[in-house]
């Protein structure tokens, strides 16, 4: 495996790739856009300018922390250039009483001249998260209970997962991905709100711990994880590699060791190129 630095662009959480446009989001639901079309991979890494800034809909009063970004399958208009917007609460640090555990927010992406904007149109929620024999260690003990997921586009599913702390292990779940149409009015948010139920896992199986889950992606039928904070701490950066149809880890890497550094947060595919950026906007391109 080899991480070839490419560019560098503003700090961020995690991003999603459609076309050639890298969508990148911060903490409170802002995102830059980023042509990668633009940069030489054969050249020194250049800093990057983003194209176009917009914020996610309704951010202040959700919060997403975009902790996951992915683009999904199905169109809100089949006229629409983008596919829906997957964006992850995780864990909005508002001070709300309404932490939103296990909820993805569902977006409609549209241009607006030379920016664009989206459009909430639905709410994904993992309904058993206080459930111990599920999703959460027993006696809430889990530091991260709020859960990552990423999309697998092409097989048409929603996977799930959760750092369980008082086993050490993380679980994922696979559902199918939820149609738009899918679910009923949420009383607060207005919009239909999808609530998947134990009766709606189609696997469920436990991986090593994942330590402190940042961005994901799924390609191949593979999960990409990234996880970890800095180098000099307790949590190192680290990429894992999950086989889905064997519900198993394939690969653990060590991002130390390839001289990543810094706090891991964005992972996706162009085709069968792999990029990866840290929290400080370092982007890579990645030979598997």
């Amino acid at each position: 495996m080899n991480f070839k630095h490419i560019a560098t662009m503003a700090s961020g959480q995690d991003g999603a790739i459609f076309g050639s446009l890298l969508f990148r989001f911060n903490a409170k639901g802002a995102c830059r856009v980023y042509d990668l079309a633009r940069i030489d991979v054969n050249a020194a890494p250049t800093e990057m300018d983003a194209t176009a800034t917009f914020t996610l809909d309704r951010a202040e009063e959700i919060v997403p922390h975009s902790n996951a970004v992915c683009f999904g399958t199905e169109y809100a208009d089949p006229a629409d250039e983008f596919p829906l917007l997957y964006s992850n609460v995780y864990n909005n640090y508002a001070k709300t009483e309404n932490k939103r555990k296990g909820v993805c927010c569902v977006y409609r992406l549209q241009r607006a001249g030379e920016s664009f904007v989206t459009t909430l149109v639905q709410l994904i929620e993992i309904g058993f998260t206080e459930d111990s024999t599920l999703w959460c260690s027993e006696g809430g003990a889990d530091v991260r209970p709020y859960g990552n997921f990423t999309v697998d586009r092409e097989r048409g599913l929603y996977w799930a997962f959760v750092m369980r702390d008082a086993t050490r292990t993380t679980r994922y779940f696979s559902f199918r991905l939820p149609k738009l149409a899918d679910g009923t009015p949420d009383a607060e948010l207005g919009v239909n709100k999808v609530v998947l139920t134990p009766a709606d896992i189609l696997s469920q199986f436990d991986c090593d711990y994942h330590d402190y889950v940042q961005g994901a992606c799924t390609h191949g039928g593979k999960i990409y994880s990234v996880e970890g904070f800095h180098a000099d701490g307790k949590h190192p950066p680290a990429m894992r590699v999950i086989d889905t149809a064997a519900g198993a880890q394939e690969r653990y890497i060590d991002l130390v060791a390839h001289n990543c550094l810094i706090e891991p947060e964005c992972i996706d595919f162009i085709g069968e190129d792999c990029y990866y950026s840290d929290a400080h906007g370092a982007l890579y391109l990645v030979e598997l």
